[in-house]
C-alpha cells in the first residue's frame, strides 16, 4: 500500500515547476505537476507518444492545443484528455497551479462507459 497527500510537498517550493511520480506501472504513469507561474517555452510544443489525463486540482491555467483557434482556460476542477501525439502547450498557470496527471499508452486501458456505444 501507498499513501500520500496531494497538497503536502516533502519540501517547501521557492518557484518554477515540480513534478512527482506517484504510481508507476507498465504502461501507466500518475503523477502530481505543481506550476508556479509556468509556462511552455516560446515556440515549444508537448507531442508525447503516450495518451495523458491532466486535471486542474487547485489554481487555474490556460492550454493551446495546436490548430484550435480557442485556448482551453483551467480552473479547479476542469480536466482533459490529451491523445498521443496531440500537440499542446501551457501557456500560462497561477502561481498555485497543482496537476494531477496520468499518462498511459495509448489504446492500452478500457474505455469507460462513456467511450462505448450502445
Amino acid at each position: 500500500m501507498i499513501h500520500g497527500n496531494f497538497f503536502d510537498w516533502p519540501e517547501a517550493v521557492a518557484s518554477g515547476e515540480r513534478s512527482e511520480a506517484l504510481l508507476t506501472r507498465p504502461g501507466l504513469r500518475i503523477e502530481r505537476i505543481l506550476s508556479m507561474g509556468q509556462a511552455s517555452p516560446e515556440g515549444f510544443w508537448y507531442d508525447q507518444a503516450e495518451d495523458e489525463f491532466v486535471a486542474l486540482l487547485a489554481g487555474c491555467a490556460r492550454l493551446r492545443i495546436e490548430g484550435d483557434t480557442n485556448a482551453l482556460h483551467f480552473v479547479s476542477g476542469d480536466w482533459v484528455h490529451l491523445p498521443a501525439g496531440c500537440r499542446h502547450r501551457v501557456e500560462w498557470t497561477s502561481e498555485d497551479a497543482l496537476w494531477l496527471a496520468v499518462h498511459h499508452v495509448a489504446n492500452q486501458l478500457s474505455p469507460s462507459r462513456a467511450d462505448q456505444t450502445p
